[in-house]
Parts: C-alpha cells; structure tokens; sequence
C-alpha cells in the first residue's frame, strides 16, 4: 500500500465499486471518465486554514511502497483526512495504469494555470480538485479543434472558434475524481479531451487541485 504520511491509512475500500466507473476511459473512444464524490468537511477545514501556507504546492515521484515526508503538509485538525485521500487515490490510479510509480503534484495556485482550451500531450491524467473551481472541459461536438494552439490576440475560446457551442462546457466537480485521456495516449494521436483551467475566485483562493500522472 502506498502511504503519504507514515502510520497514515487510506480510506476503506467501500467506495471502491464506484471507481469501476473509471474503467471507461480505456474505452478508444472515450477522452474523460469522471466519478463524483461528496465533499469531505474535515478536509474542507483542514485546507481552508492551511492552502495559504501550502506555497504553491509541492511535486513528488512516489515508488510503490514509499511514502510522502510528514513535513509536507502543515499540522493542522484534518490534515490525515488529506493525506488518507491523496493516498487513496494515489494507490487506486496506479493500481488502474499498472505503473510501478506516480508522478504526484498538488497544485496550489491563484490564478488559471492553462486558462485557454487546449489537449495535453499525455497519457492518462487523474485531477481532482479540492479546493475551488474544477478543471473544465469541452465536448467534441462543440470544439473546432483546428483552432487549438492558435494565437488568442486577446480573443476568448469563444470568439476565436475553438467552443462552437458553449453548451458543450462542462466543469469537473470539486473532490470528484477525473481521468482525462491526452493525445499520447496509444491510438489516441489527434484526439485527448479539450479542457481548461478555470478562473480563480479572488475571495476563495488559492484553488488546490492534485494532479497525478503514470511513471514508467
């Protein structure tokens, strides 16, 4: 088991049926598989008086096995409620990839980090986002793709034609799990999920989102 604070459990395997909705993403077709889960209030507290004195976060190769320095993560009431979630959810994508590591970075940030609509060149991403706004991300049916990575010129993704429909904009809900398949993924060459960062609310940053990738 993977462990990101020593002596620190991950949450029971309970919920582990509702990762199996997960499974689509393996799909050729499918470009996102996304499974919602409800808020955790200790976490919540915990991050609501610590995200400031995160920095900008942090970013870790873990080996199976190894764990997170405790140092990581200020004390705080609530912080081995986050540490059990990033080691649950760490433990579940590496055991859904079959990857003997995991890049993990949790990213605490006050402002978009990708702002426009783009496609990373990637394998199979999990993000999920604990604090503020969630990833959002764009319908195929609604994207001209040939206007990604175009110049903006200070136009929006809808002025310049990449969103066709807005309709077709979807936001990833907060604690809700994302796997978000990029164009390096096998067969996938001119595909992967159009997606976005969203705008931080000044009164409820910085945004905390976790963001891991397979190693090999």
């Amino acid at each position: 088991m993977m462990q990101l604070v020593e002596g620190v459990m991950r949450p029971p395997a309970s919920s582990a049926h509702e990762l199996l909705g997960l499974l689509d993403i393996f799909e050729p077709a499918r470009q996102i598989a996304i499974v919602g889960r409800a808020p955790n209030h200790a976490i919540n507290s915990y991050l609501d008086a610590v995200a400031h004195h995160l920095g900008n976060g942090f970013r870790i190769e873990l080996k199976a096995g190894h764990s997170l320095p405790s140092h990581s993560l200020p004390e705080h009431a609530g912080r081995d409620a986050f540490a059990e979630d990033m080691a649950y959810l760490t433990e579940a994508y590496s055991d859904l990839m079959g990857c003997p590591a995991v890049g993990l970075r949790l990213e605490v940030v006050n402002r978009a980090m990708c702002p426009r609509f783009h496609v990373d060149h990637t394998g199979i991403r999990l993000l999920c986002t604990y604090r503020g706004a969630g990833t959002e991300w764009l319908d195929d049916a609604c994207a001209d793709r040939s206007k990604l990575g175009q110049l903006s010129n200070g136009l929006s993704d809808e002025d310049l034609g990449i969103v066709t429909c807005p309709a077709g904009i979807h936001s990833i809900a907060p604690y809700a799990i994302a796997l978000l398949k990029g164009s390096a993924w096998q067969g996938n060459t001119g595909g992967g999920i159009i997606h976005r960062s969203p705008a931080v609310d000044a009164e409820t940053a910085p945004r905390v989102l976790l963001a891991l990738d397979a190693l090999w």
